[in-house]
This record gives C-alpha cells, structure tokens and sequence, in this order.
C-alpha cells in the first residue's frame, strides 16, 4: 500500500475523503466488503503470509501428513480459491471503476460550475468595460 509522505496515509484514504466519493454509510455491504478485499489481497503481506501457509503445508505433511505428496487437498484449496479470488478480484475491479466514475463526474461537474462562474465574470467585466469606456467619454466631453 502507497503512502502519502506528508500525511503518511495510504492512498486509499486520500480518495475515500474526496467529496464526489461515496463513502462510509453511503455505501453497500457489497461495496465496503469489495473495498476491503482489495486493500487486502492486493498487498505484499497478503502474499507473504499465503506462501508462508504453503510452507508450513508442504513441511507439515511431507510424506506421512494428513496430505502427503503429491498434495491432492492443497490443490484442491488451491484451485477453489483460485476459482473465488477471480470473482472476488472482478468484483473489487468494478468497485474501482465506480470509484473513478465519481471522480470523474465530480470533475466532470466542478469545471460545469466554473465554467459558468467564468463566463459570469467575463460578461461583468465586458460591462465594466463598457461603463469605464462611456465615463472617459464623458469626462473627455467634459474637459
């Protein structure tokens, strides 16, 4: 997990306090578990910690365990886990485009806003202009 130096924050947090990001209460069961399971099996400890449980597998049963070699029980967990961590790893995978959609369309309706504030502004100053032009007319006319 990525750190932001200046707050030592993962980068997950810098996201989840973003305002156009659905987050805490906001979001479904669905939603937290897929945002959990991506910060945990994406991680180096994740995958430390499971070729440590196949260590102790493959040294704990040797040739006399309860699943000697060639491990056809391990293979078995292997292959059922591999099968649920696709889906698990396809469900967080869709989590995150959600996640970048609300980013987008909070972008998407930020530079809205300050479009029409700058167009607002632009017309105010053409106005200002206009009146400054008409007074330096009339102090000309004046003089």
């Amino acid at each position: 997990m990525q750190t932001d130096h200046h707050l030592g924050r993962s980068w997950r947090s810098r996201w989840e306090r973003h305002p156009g990001v659905r987050t805490g209460s906001r979001l479904t069961l669905g939603e937290r578990a897929a945002d959990r399971t991506r910060l945990v099996m994406g991680s180096w400890p994740f995958v430390l910690s499971f070729l440590a449980v196949l260590v102790v597998w493959i040294t704990g049963n040797g040739r006399h365990g309860f699943d000697p070699y060639p491990y056809i029980l391990l293979n078995l967990v292997l292959s059922c886990l591999a099968g649920l961590q696709a889906s698990v790893l396809l469900i967080s995978a869709r989590r995150s485009d959600q996640v970048s959609s609300e980013l987008a369309m909070h972008d998407y309706r930020t530079n809205r806003s300050t479009a029409v504030a700058i167009a607002s502004l632009q017309s105010e100053v053409a106005d200002l202009s206009a009146q400054l032009a008409r007074v330096e007319a009339l102090m000309k006319t004046r003089l």
